[in-house]
Order: structure tokens, then sequence, then C-alpha cells
């Protein structure tokens, strides 16, 4: 049995669900498993540091699974290894990229030279538009209430608004984690979901015990959002360590953020300063604790296999179709 859209198709999957990257979260055991499940598999190419642990990474995975996988590139100039990221993973035969933060302009070139496919993460329709008409094959429409750097419009109305403009699959990326708000999405017209924090409380999740705590404990209130980590907005769940160091960059970065001769050099510092909490924070207790994750933390009451999140969500997707009201 099957869900097929446009994007399974694209694909050739069977479910419409994208185990979203997650920074320092998604790992081999998550890729793979979730891609063995029905859905597809991605992680950060950054997780693995330095470059060498990264094919050894790309490896491993395509050992373990026959099925397609993908990897997130950045591809604005912080992120100085973009081009060997694209490299190694159509070396290894890797079938998606998911772009965020930059022009994914030559990650559609070498992809398609592969067969491979991009989809790039949006919050708005200029940015869509763009990635559209240089040969992108789909969009993440990220809205209000996703884990990490969250767009502003509610999903509902941001995945109604790019499908109804855009020529290319839409998938839906903000508050997903049961197979009701999957349900919504696939109603609206979004040809896939991409599901983050619902997998960050996963038993192949290798981080701290406290961080999958913390997310099953949590309620949509907890998750506030900060530019302390990057300079643009990010949702983490609220812990004493962001109530002390505070939501919003301090004024003298703000002002060297913002100046066109400083700003070169202080983006990347920032984003590194806040890598480091996040990294800090993942991997071991520390009061400096800095949890990302999105508002569907409301939504996850346990621990589970990536496999048994895969078959919950396809059930529940099922269920919510069958009790949805009808004209009679």
């Amino acid at each position: 049995m099957k869900i097929q859209t446009p994007f399974t198709k694209m694909m050739n999957i069977d479910y419409p669900i994208i185990a979203a990257p997650m920074f320092l979260v998604s790992n081999v055991e998550m890729v793979t498993a979730v891609s063995n499940a029905g859905g597809i598999g991605t992680f950060p190419a950054l997780n693995y540091r330095p470059i060498e642990k990264y094919i050894e990474a790309l490896k491993e995975m395509k050992s373990k699974t026959k099925k397609p996988i993908g990897v997130n590139v950045i591809v604005n100039k912080s992120n100085t290894r973009a081009n060997d990221d694209i490299k190694y993973a159509l070396d290894a035969g890797v079938e998606l990229f998911i772009t965020s933060l930059g022009s994914p302009k030559d990650v559609i070139r070498e992809a398609h030279k592969n067969g491979a496919k991009v989809i790039c993460d949006v919050v708005n329709l200029e940015h869509a538009k763009k990635v559209q008409d240089l040969g992108a094959d789909g969009v993440i429409a990220v809205g209000a209430g996703a884990g990490g750097h969250a767009g502003p419009i509610s999903p509902i109305v941001l995945v109604s608004w790019l499908q109804k403009k855009l020529s290319i699959p839409v998938i839906a990326a903000g508050g997903i984690a049961d197979g009701a708000t999957m349900a919504s999405m696939i109603t609206l017209g979004a040809s896939a979901v991409s599901v983050g924090t619902r997998f960050i409380a996963c038993k192949e999740a290798k981080i701290d015990q406290a961080y999958k705590d913390a997310v099953v404990k949590a309620t949509p209130e907890d998750i506030v959002m900060t530019t302390r980590l990057s300079g643009t907005p990010a949702a983490v769940i609220r812990t004493p360590y962001i109530d002390q160091m505070g939501l919003d960059l301090p004024w003298y970065l703000k002002i060297l953020k913002d100046q066109k001769l400083t700003k070169k050099y202080i983006v990347p510092l920032i984003h590194f300063l806040g890598s480091k909490s996040l990294e800090q924070a993942a991997t071991g207790p520390t009061w400096k604790t800095v949890w990302s994750a999105g508002q569907s933390v409301g939504l996850i009451e346990d621990i589970l296999s990536c496999e048994d999140i895969i078959l919950k969500l396809v059930r529940e997707y099922e269920e919510c179709l069958e009790k949805t009201p009808r004209l009679k």
C-alpha cells in the first residue's frame, strides 16, 4: 500500500514523508531507518566533520539502504564546504538535495547532471518563484511553528498560497508530528510533509536523553524564537539558560550585522557561536541548554523507533481521512 503524490512518484518512495535534516540530531541510523520504512531520510552535510567523516557516513548509508536518501546543503558563503558536500554526495549516489540559506543554482546544475532532485527551503512566494525559475524540483514551505529557522507565515496559508502559484511540488514543514497534521497538509495540496521535531524523540537519535525527554514533556508554549544562535529567528525550547541569555542579539552584534562593511565577518561568527551552543546541549549535560525544536512538541508523547514513527503517521493519516465528516 502506498500514498501516491507527485513527490512520491518523483522520488520513487511509498509515503510522502521526509525526515527533516536536523543539525546534530540526524544520523546514519535515522536516515536509513526512515528510508527503509518507506519515507525518505535526510541529514545536514555539516553534521559530519571533518569531510572524511561525511564521506564515510554517505558510504555507510548507501550500504544500509537501497532506497533514496537526502542531504541538506547550506548554500550561503558561511559554508566553505558546499562544493565538496555536493560532489561527495553525488559520488555516493544521493538522490535528493535540500538547500537552505542561499541560492541553490550550483546544486541544481550539478544534481541534475546526475539525475538527482533538488528541493529548497522557502518562507515566502518571492524566494519560491526564484528557485522554481532556477530549476528546483520542489520547495519546502517552512511555516510558523517549525523547528530551527521557521518562517513567519502560518503553514496552512503558506502551503495553500505556494501550491496555487507554483508549478512544482510544495512540501509542508512546521507543526507536523502526527497523522492528523499530515492529513491537513496533504489535503491542502502539499505533495509531502517534512517532519523534524517528531524524529528528535526517536530511539535511533544519539543525543542526550535530556533533549529527547524535553521534547516529550514540552508544550507549544515552551517554544520561543531567538536570534542569538544565527542572527535569524530560530525556534528552541525555553530553558533557564535561554531566559538568562535573552532572545535577541546583543546591540553591538546587531549594529555590526547590519553594516555593509562588517556584515560578512559578523554573520559567520554568530553562526559559529550559535552552533557551538547547540552542540554542547545536544551531546551532553550542560547548564547552557539550547535545544532546537518546533511547536509540534505538544503532539509528541513517546520515544519510538523511526520505523514506528513512519507507520504511526501513515496509520493515523488513514484514520483521520476516514473520520472526516462528509456531505451526505
